[in-house]
Formats: C-alpha cells, structure tokens, sequence
C-alpha cells in the first residue's frame, strides 16, 4: 500500500509542476530542469509533456539522429580531414615561368611561378609608391614598367595581370 501512496504523490506533484509551469511559463520550468527531471525519468516525450521541450522538438531530434546520424558523421570527418590537410595548388600555377627580359628588370631573370612573379610586381609597385593615390585601382608605370605595360602610362591592376602573363614564357 505504502508503494501505491507513492507513485501517486509522484504523480500529483508531477501534476502541480505542469500546472506551475503552465502559469508562469515554459521557459522558466525548463531552466529549472523540469526538462531533465522529466528526461531522467522517462525520456524526452515524457519532459515535452510535463511542459519542457516541446513534442515536435524532441521528435524532429530523434528523427534526425536516427536518420542522418551516420551520414552527417562521416561527412564532417571527410570535411574536417579535407581542411586540416590543406588544399594542394594547382600544378599550372606552381609551374616555374621565364619572365621576359621587360619584365626581368623588375622580377629578376630567374624562373618563378607565375604566382611569385604577380607577388614581386606588386613588392615593387609598394616599395617605389607606384599605385595612382586617388584611384588605388590604378598602376603608374616608371622606366622600369612602361615596357611591361607595353607603353602604356597607367593600367589598371587587372590589366596589368593580364600585360604581366603576356611577358612569361
């Protein structure tokens, strides 16, 4: 008998916190641990109904879980093995070009990638304060970088890429 007076006051007061909850609000029976009360007890359908989460939350969770679970897993582990090794460069661009005479001045003769002599073209444009202050877009060629730019004055940065790739070989 005594067993049987138990569960019943169990499930009174199970009633009261639902009605307490009710009047002063989900949100603060979950932040109290009605959720996990009722989680430890019974499971998630048991909390959604004494007020915790609410059903279709704890439903679209287990949904989910069972669902993707195994999917989502492997495909975080390929991404998260993807970014910790890096991605390898192309080979066109690693590939070492010979810059043309014009261009050897500013870059030096030696064979570079094409990425390392768009690198140094720009180290010199800083370094002797070549970029049009008003419009940064703008390159303004010196002695050195009027042949490069094939006479020109002044070139945009994207033209100057594209006279810069002409002059390797």
């Amino acid at each position: 008998m005594a067993t049987a007076k138990k569960s019943a006051a169990k499930k009174g007061g199970a009633k009261k916190a639902g009605a307490k909850s009710a009047s002063k609000g989900g949100a603060k029976s979950a932040s109290k641990g009605g959720a996990s009360k009722g989680a430890s007890k019974g499971g998630a359908k048991k909390a959604a109904a004494k007020g915790g989460a609410s059903k279709g939350a704890a439903k679209g969770a287990s949904k989910g879980a069972a669902k993707g679970g195994a999917k989502s897993a492997s495909k975080g582990a390929a991404r998260s093995a993807s970014k910790s090794g890096g991605r390898a460069p192309n080979p066109a661009f690693m590939k070492p070009m010979q810059p043309s005479p014009a261009l050897a001045a500013v870059v030096g003769s030696e064979a570079q990638p094409r990425s390392q002599i768009t690198s140094r073209v720009w180290d010199y444009i800083k370094k002797n304060g070549l970029q049009d202050q008003q419009n940064k877009r703008q390159i303004n060629a010196d002695e050195r970088l009027r042949p490069v730019f094939g006479g020109k004055g002044s070139v945009s940065m994207f033209e100057m890429t594209k006279l810069v790739n002409k002059r390797l070989k």
